[in-house]
């Protein structure tokens, strides 16, 4: 399926991954993406959904490609469309994302394919993202603090 003016909306994820410091704060993992749409930009890890796969099998194959980490997700923080249109209107690209709050479980963090950078990023330092990925970050941070 073609991503640029495809079809039909394509299945994704995203990970929301969350490591405590030694004293206690928080960290959230962002990459640099490689590819389009977003490409350059900070942002969660995550990819589109390969047929015959569950999303809870996309988001640990992507993670694991992108980051090198091999992830457990925990709970769905929350379902949305991104939707980008061209200067004419067309529809450019049309995600149904799912991000999940995940927990990691093995790995070395490493950039692998799509991803450009990787870092762990204090949640009140999320300048550049979307003000929709800062939610998602901070909904997943009050998640993972209930879950304790």
């Amino acid at each position: 399926m073609r991503r640029e003016y495809p079809d039909a909306p394509i299945a994704g994820v995203g990970a929301v991954i969350v490591r405590d410091g030694p004293r206690g704060e928080k960290s959230v993992l962002l990459i640099r993406r490689a590819q389009p749409p977003l490409q350059g930009e900070w942002s969660l890890p995550g990819g589109a959904v390969e047929l015959g796969e569950t999303l809870e099998q996309a988001i640990c194959r992507e993670v694991l490609e992108e980051t090198g980490l091999a992830v457990e997700p925990v709970e769905v923080v929350k379902a949305f469309d991104r939707i980008a249109r061209d200067p004419l209107g067309r529809v450019r690209y049309h995600y149904v994302l799912i991000d999940f709050l995940c927990r990691v479980t093995g790995g070395t963090l490493a950039c692998a394919t799509d991803a450009l950078e990787a870092r762990w990023a204090d949640p009140a330092d999320l300048a550049g993202l979307t003000p929709l990925t800062i939610e998602v970050i901070h909904r997943a941070l009050r998640l993972s603090a209930a879950a304790v």
